[in-house]
């Protein structure tokens, strides 16, 4: 798969999910201002990655696409939530995100925080929706994946790290990598798993997907640290250097870009491994997606 046949390909599935997300949310009964807060955070763009993760494993596992698109999606209405709330004054006190206003500088701090408290509950209703589809057991078992990624002992714990190690010196090599994992890694991870659950697979074909999902997860949070250092800042939709001006601890800081580089491409090799036994179209987009996270800063 060529990087243009990549791109078009995570551009129709990405599509797939923006069209449901624009109307998802409305015939909720959601107050309009909230709907609004909501929604302000959820179109706001980006590659989807994350959803597109579920639903291109779930198609190599034999499900249509459409059957599992309301659960995939569903992933985004979390990581969303979570960028909301990152974003607060409480937290990374950040004014932009993905070239616009953070949600609380348009809204007010308490509605982004409604907001996000929305979208991370929501998402588990639209997940839930897909039980009259799929079989209930499945559908239960990927929603406890999702929820255990994006709780206390994941996202939220990763984000309590967070915010103890910005400012601190020692940061080790050995916390930085436990923290992303449950910051980054965690929500990555458990699309490619839910998907595998979701589409009925074996045990064996359960476990390659996760690491997969980790692997790329690891490379995809040593990349985004590359490029706060690097990167452009129009691309970004935030400054260059942002990291660092906090305080935070990040992979170039504890062992330089290069050695971060190849530390990005280590991952991606382990990941791309885990698909050896896996042909056709899905496969392939998945091996390139790995390349195409750490080639963003080769």
């Amino acid at each position: 798969m060529t990087p243009q046949e990549l791109k078009a390909r995570l551009g129709e599935s990405a599509r797939m999910v923006e069209s449901y997300l624009a109307t998802c949310l409305h015939d909720r009964s959601i107050p309009e201002g909230l709907l609004k807060a909501m929604e302000y955070s959820l179109l706001a763009g980006g590659k989807r990655l994350r959803p597109v993760l579920c639903l291109t494993v779930a198609q190599m596992m034999g499900l249509d696409a459409a059957r599992v698109l309301p659960f995939a999606s569903s992933i985004e209405f979390i990581h969303t939530y979570s960028l909301i709330h990152d974003d607060l004054p409480a937290m990374d006190d950040d004014d932009l995100r993905r070239g616009k206003p953070s949600n609380h500088k348009m809204f007010g701090e308490a509605t982004a925080i409604l907001a996000g408290d929305g979208l991370l509950t929501e998402a588990f209703a639209v997940m839930g929706s897909v039980a009259g589809d799929i079989p209930a057991d499945r559908v239960v078992r990927a929603m406890v994946e999702v929820a255990t990624a994006a709780g206390s002992g994941g996202m939220v714990g990763g984000q309590q790290l967070d915010m103890e190690y910005t400012g601190r010196d020692g940061v080790s090599y050995d916390e930085l990598r436990g923290m992303h994992a449950m910051k980054t890694g965690a929500l990555i991870r458990c699309s490619c798993l839910s998907g595998a659950i979701l589409a009925g697979a074996s045990e064996e074909d359960v476990q390659r997907l996760k690491i997969y999902g980790e692997a790329i997860g690891a490379a995809f949070q040593i990349v985004d640290d590359i490029l706060d250092e690097v990167g452009d800042e129009a691309q970004l939709g935030k400054p260059v250097g942002s990291d660092i001006e906090q305080g935070k601890t990040t992979y170039p800081s504890l062992m330089g870009i290069e050695k971060s580089r190849e530390l990005a491409q280590q991952h991606v090799d382990r990941a791309v491994e885990q698909l050896r036994p896996y042909a056709g179209a899905e496969a392939d987009f998945l091996r390139c997606l790995a390349q195409y996270i750490v080639d963003r800063v080769s």
